[in-house]
């Protein structure tokens, strides 16, 4: 028989395990700096040796580790695989269960500053008919939902094996929230659970939510302006900024053998993406998100040695082909400053009933412009008339 049960989890990390930390980073091998205006070949090396110099002395995983431990974690099996959870109900007993999902290279942690306005919103600028049940997993590869139990988990295994955790829960309806690869695991969770999926929100969305191959001439003249910069944006990534994507979707193992070696390997291998994909108006990842948060975030793939395990989501993409398939699920899309998601290609894929263009923000929006989110999530919710 399958094991159902549900188990309290703390987050624990051991001395030792800290003390190693700073004992790699004070002995980190450093290259020498490429020529070329900064950024444009990589991060700096000055500005990784300050950041990993805080990171060393002046970072607090135990404030942190604190913190997280603050909301109730737990950790079930499905399907063979160990799916560590947060699970913070309101006091609002029949509030709707939201379903909050992260992607690469996020976890768990970026939504810890958009519980409380869920859970409580009250208490944070809204009313009793807007609060949430909520749940944060980590994606199966991520943090503590590891090992993995073995290949095919992408995102319609991760979404299957999630209705499952909604129905252990007791949840009859929920909704489901999620940005990058969320933006993938949300969707999904219409096509495998349908019956009990009140409505999809989701912010950083692609595939399925973009053109795929080429635009014809029709299609081009028809552009507006703002689908003009998505497009252009877009291409930028496919020729400037992908390298991590095509390495993770195909040799996510050989990769983790540096990233798990080296602490400032994998500081950065994700804090470049806090650069590149936040609000183009900052100079540097910090000033759109916290260093702190950030480093919580990187802190956690090093302790629980996920590099591999999280990057091996994207060759279950590639390999997988789990391409979207139409959905009737009611879907609401907010598209931040920087995300490319365009509205006459989603709705080829997904009922498309709400849809924000947000003139801030970026990528990592429930960390960059968490009360942004947390509004037009309350806004779509609202709308459905079964979010109740």
């Amino acid at each position: 028989m399958p094991d159902h049960t549900i188990t309290p989890f703390t987050v624990s990390m051991s001395n030792d395990a800290v003390a190693d930390l700073k004992t790699r980073l004070d002995s980190t091998r450093w290259p020498e700096q490429l020529p070329g205006p900064a950024w444009q070949r990589g991060v700096p090396v000055d500005y990784l040796r300050r950041v990993a110099d805080y990171w060393a002395s002046d970072f607090d995983w135990r404030a942190q580790e604190k913190r997280i431990n603050g909301y109730a974690q737990f950790t079930t099996e499905v399907d063979g695989q160990q799916i560590h959870f947060l699970h913070v109900r309101s006091a609002v007993e029949d509030a709707t269960p939201l379903l909050l999902l992260h992607g690469w290279p996020g976890s768990f942690i970026e939504f810890l500053d958009v519980i409380e306005s869920l859970v409580d919103p009250v208490a944070h600028g809204g009313t009793e008919a807007d609060a949430f049940h909520v749940v944060v997993p980590s994606l199966p590869g991520f943090g503590f939902s590891t090992p993995l139990a073995g290949d095919g988990w992408g995102s319609r295994k991760m979404a299957t094996a999630l209705a499952e955790l909604m129905a252990r829960l007791g949840y009859e309806r929920y909704g489901a929230q999620g940005g990058d690869f969320g933006a993938f695991v949300a969707p999904d969770l219409g096509r495998v659970d349908s019956d009990h999926l009140i409505g999809i929100h989701v912010n950083a969305a692609t595939m399925g939510f973009i053109p795929f191959g080429e635009l014809s001439q029709d299609d081009k003249a028809s552009l507006t302006d703002l689908e003009r910069a998505r497009l252009a944006r877009m291409d930028n990534f496919l020729t400037e900024g992908n390298g991590y994507f095509g390495i993770q979707s195909t040799r996510p193992q050989t990769l983790s053998f540096a990233l798990t070696d080296s602490p400032v390997g994998q500081l950065a291998w994700i804090i470049e993406k806090f650069k590149e994909w936040t609000g183009s108006e900052n100079d540097l990842p910090e000033e759109a998100i916290g260093l702190d948060a950030i480093l919580t975030d990187v802190s956690l793939y090093w302790f629980t040695r996920t590099a591999g395990s999280a990057g091996n989501m994207y060759y279950e993409s590639i390999h997988g082909h789990d391409w979207p398939t139409p959905s009737q699920v009611p879907t609401g899309v907010a598209v931040f400053a920087e995300d490319v998601a365009i509205r006459r290609y989603a709705e080829q894929s997904n009922n498309i009933v709400h849809w924000s263009d947000i003139d801030a923000g970026g990528h990592f929006a429930a960390l960059e412009t968490p009360d942004l989110l947390v509004a037009d999530v309350r806004t779509f919710f609202a709308g459905l008339p079964q979010a109740r």
